[in-house]
């Protein structure tokens, strides 16, 4: 099968440094037995093309967002599928990615699957996330109502699909176990402060500021953490010159951007992950944590809301005290934290990179030799739509 994946990023030459991993462990496991080529605005500032695990790598090198960017996109997966046909669009993201695939899908007259993965259906003023244009949200609105199929990683966003007027199908973006190799969760040594880790760029929507309020009011209490925060620092210090102004900054270590082999004993060394989120599609950080065997306390968003009370804790989006509360519980409670661990591990072991790989295949064969915008009735084998 001859497939094209639309996706804003991620896919650099190196493999390691500005990438999206669960795009990549896709990549990796559908070129050994397809034709895999991916589009990409801006990977690089010029235009450029590089294989990359078995697939190639199709890099516009347009601003993205402009005019130029959508002309030039569009104007490539039409040049490909006109040079040998594509079988299948397959767009990461239902605004820019998805609108880009769907039009070409269509002038091609072949089928698109569009993946709803951020804030395309959602915008939240107080933390400037989303697609703050109404424009925008109509147009990924208009994307989940034509894609041939949508597919979502988590409850929450099938319900925002749902809303918008599609059919979603569940895939979560499984991790990949050789890079996160499970192993059974360990109890927490008493000789030392809890570790408490939070992976995601230091942007508003992480909520960073919830955690480390949360981690003052701990401290305060008398209950000893310390936190591993990693991600690129796109706040320009504020996440930082917050730790100070709590008296947390000690117990706080900001790593900034790790590839994913300096990231794993990082998170495997925790307690406990910390998802403070005010949006999330999954998120893939929680379930590298559970797959070796890190639980997550988190706000109720993605999967930490479809996993709790058995495979992870939930609380309101954006209520430290609950997040202290909900910490400390786990922490004076190992017995819980280690079932809780056991029960999350399983879960993403299940559904793992190998798993969401034969997921989308499974969709691409549904919908070969359907005509373009021929919504069928068919979803992959156990799942619901």
């Amino acid at each position: 099968m001859r497939i094209a994946l639309v996706v804003p990023g991620g896919v650099n030459r190196d493999g390691e440094h500005r990438v999206i991993p669960a795009i990549l462990w896709l990549i990796e496991r559908l070129a050994p037995s397809h034709d895999v080529h991916v589009v990409v605005p801006r990977q690089e500032p010029r235009p450029a093309r590089w294989p990359l695990l078995g697939a190639t790598i199709h890099n516009v090198g347009a601003p993205a967002g402009s005019l130029a960017h959508r002309t030039a996109m569009l104007r490539t997966l039409v040049r490909l599928h006109r040079a040998a046909a594509f079988d299948v669009f397959h767009a990461f993201w239902g605004g820019g990615p998805g609108e880009l695939a769907l039009l070409a899908a269509r002038l091609c007259r072949r089928p698109v699957v569009v993946h709803v993965a951020g804030g395309e259906l959602v915008y939240l003023p107080e933390v400037s996330f989303g697609a703050r244009r109404k424009r925008r949200r109509a147009l990924a609105r208009f994307v989940v109502r034509h894609a041939d199929r949508v597919t979502a990683a988590s409850g929450p966003m099938l319900d925002l699909v749902s809303r918008a007027g599609g059919r979603p199908i569940r895939i979560p973006l499984g991790v990949d176990t050789t890079v996160w190799r499970p192993e059974p969760p360990r109890p927490r040594p008493s000789n030392r402060p809890a570790r408490l880790v939070q992976v995601g760029s230091l942007t508003p929507v992480k909520d960073h500021a919830t955690l480390l309020h949360a981690m003052a009011r701990l401290t305060a209490a008398g209950r000893p953490v310390v936190a591993d925060f990693i991600g690129e620092d796109t706040s320009g210090g504020v996440v930082q010159r917050l730790a100070r102004a709590l008296g947390v900054a000690d117990r706080a270590t900001f790593h900034g951007f790790v590839p994913q082999r300096r990231a794993v004993p990082i998170v495997r060394a925790a307690d406990l992950m910390v998802v403070a989120s005010r949006h999330e599609a999954g998120p893939v950080a929680m379930l590298e944590a559970a797959a070796v065997g890190v639980p997550t306390v988190g706000t109720e968003v993605g999967h930490v809301a479809d996993w709790a009370p058995e495979a992870a804790t939930a609380v309101p989006i954006g209520d430290a005290v609950a997040l202290a509360r909900a910490v400390d519980d786990l922490l004076q409670d190992d017995a819980r934290r280690l079932a809780i661990a056991r029960r999350a591990q399983l879960m993403a072991i299940r559904e793992d990179a190998d798993w969401t790989c034969t997921r989308f295949e499974e969709v691409y064969a549904g919908l070969a030799g359907a005509p373009a915008g021929d919504r069928l009735d068919r979803t992959p084998a156990g799942q619901a739509s």
